[in-house]
This record gives structure tokens, C-alpha cells and sequence, in this order.
């Protein structure tokens, strides 16, 4: 929602050669203003985006979507997918340009917070694969089993888009509350050790946390799952350690 957004995209995918990936949220933007954007990306050879809800405002329990704008998250896909086959909200162009957009969604393992129940959320989400998702990418997650759930619960919904595993690397003890109340998400009992035993010596903890993050990777590639997102938080190191863990591992 920042100005200049979608040209710094397009300046760090040329600069390092990257596909970037811009988040496209129905906060705070009607349908013009996402189509906009839309345009503007396409117009740079951006093909990737994140198709995103939002969270409600700071101080408000339910999010309010933007007069104009989008109430879910699937029918923001809904309007990118119309895009890809060449229709715009002005419904009188003829011969217009399709977009070529990959679309991707959140999906959440221990359910979105504001679902009842975790076969409502999927139902939501099969609603979004349908609407025309390429791929979903999970909340973070601390206990593996609770992916592998997931992925059985989805598969067997008939949801074949390939998964991203979302992974969180808790690096000083005030994180896991912060992901708690983010995501709801379960925090294992080896991990809570984890926490008890480092948490009060930064430097121990933030190593403990990118070997646990390590461990949680290697073990979901030896399990079949071998597309990862680790959520970095603007902690490149972090990133940047467990990269090197993993390269010699595996």
C-alpha cells in the first residue's frame, strides 16, 4: 500500500535477478486501485503475487474492507484470475491484453483464527484454489505433524496446488508469544524446553531457534515436502545461516 511499491519490486528483480513475489492485499485499496497495480506489475514482467486478505486495523477485532474494495481474499483472486483472461473492471475494452499472473494464497494449518473450525477453513480455501490459485503458502508452524494433517485433509478436498511450508525461525523468547497471538499456532513441548532453557541468553537462543528451524526443514524434505518459505523478518543472517546448515547437509 506504500507508493512506489511495485517500481522497488521491479528494481530488486532486475537488480539481483530474483522473481519477486508482491503481496496484494484487499486492505485499503478498492478494486480500481488493485487493478491498477495489477497493471503496473504486469506492465514490468512481474508474474508472481501473493493474493491476501489483510488483517484488521490496528485496535479493531474484525477486518472492514475498503468502500469498493474486497471483503475475501478469494474474490480478489477471482478479479487477478479475470485479468488473466483479459477482463477488466471496464467491461467495454475489446482485445485487452490478458495478464499472466501466478497466483498464491495463505493456507493455515491450525485454521485461520477467524474460522470456526478447520474444515471451514478448508472449504474457504478450496474456494480460493478454485477461484484460480496456483499455489498456497502456509502459516508458520512449529510442530511438523500439524503440516502433514493439513496436507492429507487438503489432498483428500481434492486441493492438488502445490504447498510452500511456511517456516518461522524463533530467535529470542518475546517471538513466541508474538506468534501465538499472530496465528493461534501450537508451540511443542520440545519447543517450550527449547525456549525455558535459552530464552534468557540471546545469543543461545537465537542459535537454538535456527537449529530447530533447521531440523523442522530437514525434516520435511525427507518427507516429501520440498518447497520451503522461511519468514525471515528482516533477519537476513538468520536466513542466510540456515541456508548454510542445510547446504551441508543436505
Amino acid at each position: 500500500k506504500r507508493p512506489g511499491s511495485v517500481a522497488l519490486a521491479a528494481a530488486i528483480m532486475r537488480r539481483y535477478n530474483v522473481d519477486m513475489v508482491p503481496h496484494i492485499v484487499c486492505g485499503g485499496a478498492t478494486r480500481h486501485k488493485i487493478e491498477n497495480e495489477l497493471i503496473d506489475l504486469n506492465f514490468l514482467d512481474i508474474e508472481n503475487v501473493m493474493a491476501l486478505r489483510g488483517d484488521p486495523i490496528p485496535g479493531e477485532r474484525f477486518f472492514t474492507p475498503e468502500e469498493g474494495g474486497h471483503q475475501y481474499s478469494c474474490e480478489l483472486v477471482e478479479q487477478i484470475t479475470r485479468m488473466n483472461h483479459g477482463q477488466y473492471l471496464d467491461d467495454t475494452l475489446t482485445d485487452a491484453v490478458p495478464t499472466n499472473f501466478c497466483i498464491g494464497v495463505a493456507g493455515y494449518p491450525e485454521k485461520h483464527y477467524e474460522a470456526p473450525n478447520q474444515a471451514c477453513d478448508i472449504e474457504n480455501l478450496k474456494k480460493k484454489v478454485d477461484a484460480g490459485v496456483n499455489y498456497i503458502v502456509t502459516q508458520m508452524f512449529f510442530d511438523n505433524n500439524t503440516l502433514y494433517n493439513f496436507l492429507y485433509r487438503i489432498r483428500e478436498k481434492d486441493i492438488k496446488v502445490p504447498v510452500v511450508a511456511g517456516i518461522m525461525p524463533i530467535t529470542n523468547a518475546a517471538q513466541v508469544a508474538r506468534s501465538i497471538q499472530m496465528s493461534g499456532c501450537y508451540i511443542p513441548a520440545r519447543f517450550k524446553a527449547l525456549v525455558d532453557r535459552f530464552g534468557d541468553n540471546p545469543a543461545a537462543m537465537k542459535q537454538a531457534g535456527i537449529a530447530y528451524a533447521t531440523d523442522q526443514i530437514i525434516d520435511l524434505i525427507a518427507n516429501g515436502v520440498n518447497a520451503i518459505h522461511v519468514y525471515s523478518i528482516n533477519k537476513p543472517d538468520v536466513a542466510a545461516q540456515i541456508q548454510s546448515n542445510l547446504s551441508e547437509i543436505l
